[in-house]
């Protein structure tokens, strides 16, 4: 196997960052594809918690190479912030290690402040990170979006700026009657910003292509969930970007090859951050037992994340619609012991029940149906107990696909492969 997709099989937050690593050491490239700074990885190294929001995984390992795709928006201040944190760890980042392309749309300082003004005033709260991320791919998409090589020419950079802040200075000054910086001064900013992400800055489609061509190992790093997909998801409480497997062909681009393996990251439990529906959420003390044990915080927004039982139909639909081939189950450790241990297997819907999700579907209508399952109580350091053996097999016979990983705890000790990644 050369490529391999690392999918979110929910609303995110499912513990990519710790697999991406592990297979970061089987592979020779690693490659971000969609999304911005609005994600955010968490892998523990020994002693050392590293937090990586635009950085691809695969910086931590000397042999792989990271690349930023076209599809990421960019925010070039914290990707400054961020490389003078990773490299205080003691990690070398060199141009020939990461490589950003220059086709990735900018977040401007505009982008950031119109999505805060319309969280803090407008007549929905979807609960964006406030990062800038929607309204930099709505001027990606409006073709008046700031690209990462314009950086590198003030005189265009600033051109590009005035005609972007027409429709935006009458939002901010009548709508949202807020400051803003001029075009000059927003251009001087992005130009000093760019001339330190200038190095990195290089054609990644044609890189990836000659790495295809010679058969390395390319691991594709998706961020945020299949759920939170701008089509796939629970519109309107959902990303920007295309965060199913489709998004690495129109984010990254793999050149007259394919994504041989789909590995869904999976939560042995679902949790959700921000606002919208969420089926088996859990209201009572179970429910913050789950998110006190399993420290459920949001690694870039330190948000509560709200916690409920797995449910299978959105988990056969991020199967189904991403094309998953396998999924990790991620944070077994934090069901052991429970008194009580219940799965989602469908959901009475307008006269009906379904045992699987689809788009469009009004999950705040739905009622779930519960499965009770016999409790485990491993302390996964000997053989799996025949409850937990259960619990896996049922998920797998459920979605039609295996558990090729299982992850306890994390530190990379606590993560076992059944199945050989890049090896088979």
């Amino acid at each position: 196997m050369k490529s391999l997709a690392i999918i979110g099989s929910q609303w995110g937050d499912e513990g990519k960052g710790k697999i991406t690593d592990l297979l970061g050491l089987k592979c020779d490239v690693v490659v971000r594809y969609q999304g911005g700074n609005n994600a955010g990885h968490t892998i523990i190294v020994g002693d050392k918690k590293i937090v990586l929001h635009l950085i691809p995984s695969g910086i931590l390992h000397d042999h792989c190479t990271s690349v930023v795709g076209h599809g990421v928006v960019f925010d070039p201040e914290a990707f400054n912030t961020e490389l003078a944190t990773v490299e205080k760890s003691g990690i070398n980042v060199t141009p020939e290690r990461l490589r950003i392309s220059g086709n990735c749309s900018v977040i401007t300082f505009y982008n950031k402040l119109l999505d805060g003004q319309r969280e803090a005033k407008g007549p929905v709260k979807i609960g964006t990170t406030g990062k800038g991320i929607g309204p930099a791919y709505e001027d990606k998409i409006s073709r008046k979006g700031i690209k990462l090589k314009d950086l590198l020419d003030y005189d265009l950079l600033l051109e590009k700026l005035k005609s972007n802040l027409i429709e935006k200075e009458s939002l901010f000054k009548n709508l949202y009657n807020c400051d803003y910086p001029s075009a000059e001064e927003e251009a001087k900013r992005l130009f000093e910003l760019g001339k330190s992400v200038a190095p990195f800055v290089c054609d990644t489609f044609s890189y990836l292509d000659q790495c295809r061509q010679e058969n390395k190992k390319i691991l594709f790093e998706g961020a945020q969930g299949v759920l939170l997909d701008i089509d796939y998801g629970s519109y309107p409480f959902v990303t920007s970007s295309n965060t199913s497997v489709g998004g690495v062909f129109t984010g990254a681009g793999l050149p007259g090859g394919m994504i041989e393996e789909v590995l869904g990251i999976t939560k042995a439990y679902t949790t959700r951050v921000g606002e919208g529906p969420f089926p088996t959420e859990l209201f009572n003390d179970v429910g913050e037992f789950i998110q006190t044990k399993g420290g459920e915080f949001g690694a870039t927004t330190g948000r509560k994340r709200r916690c409920g039982w797995l449910d299978i139909p959105l988990l056969k639909y991020a199967v189904k619609s991403s094309n998953l081939t396998s999924i990790a189950l991620t944070k077994l450790d934090v069901l052991s012991g429970m008194d009580e241990l219940k799965v989602c297997t469908g959901y009475k819907y307008e006269g009906r029940e379904l045992d699987c999700s689809y788009p469009g579907i009004d999950l705040s209508k739905v009622e779930p149906v519960y499965k009770d399952m016999k409790p485990f109580a491993d302390d996964f350091k000997g053989e799996q107990s025949p409850e937990l053996k259960e619990y896996i097999s049922f998920i797998e016979e459920e979605i039609g696909i295996p558990v090729g990983i299982i992850a306890y705890g994390p530190e990379r000790s606590e993560i076992t492969f059944l199945k050989d990644y890049f090896n088979n």
